[in-house]
């Protein structure tokens, strides 16, 4: 019973985790576009509270939980699965750290500008490029996951 427990924890972090980042990274990516410092601001003050909420929690989750089931199902590490969504799993925390701090700074960036009455700034740009650059390969390293997941290939 403890098996199905857990597993059920890591299947509902992982869509709390993948659900929470592409839904903030949508709504951010959509009002930055339309370029209004003040929206930026409100919705970046979200997106940073919604990370800390439940993309950091769940992302501490899924390892443990990860780690639980492997060892209850007595996988070797090397299973080419276990092993391919490991490092996948690495690439995209290694790409979600900075982007937490990419996030922190754009809203710092965009309140300032809201309060100046001006435009986001060029380094509010420049931040939003690294938070694009860095969510394109964690994205494509989730649905990797979650196809390694589903299948598990050989």
């Amino acid at each position: 019973m403890d098996y199905f427990f857990v597993k059920l924890l890591h299947i509902l972090s992982s869509t709390l985790l993948f659900g929470t980042g592409i839904g903030s990274a949508f709504y951010l990516l959509c009002v930055v576009l339309r370029g209004d410092a003040h929206v930026v601001a409100a919705v970046a003050r979200i997106v940073v509270l919604a990370d800390w909420l439940f993309t950091a929690t769940t992302a501490l989750a899924q390892p443990l939980t990860g780690w639980y089931l492997v060892h209850r199902m007595q996988l070797p590490w090397s299973t080419p699965w276990v092993a391919w969504s490991l490092g996948l799993y690495a690439i995209a925390i290694a790409c979600w750290l900075p982007v937490v701090w990419l996030q922190m700074a754009m809203r710092d960036s965009a309140i300032l500008s809201a309060q100046a009455g001006g435009a986001l700034s060029p380094r509010f740009r420049r931040y939003f490029r690294a938070w694009v650059a860095l969510g394109c390969p964690a994205l494509a390293a989730f649905l990797g996951i979650f196809y390694l997941m589903v299948f598990k290939p050989a």
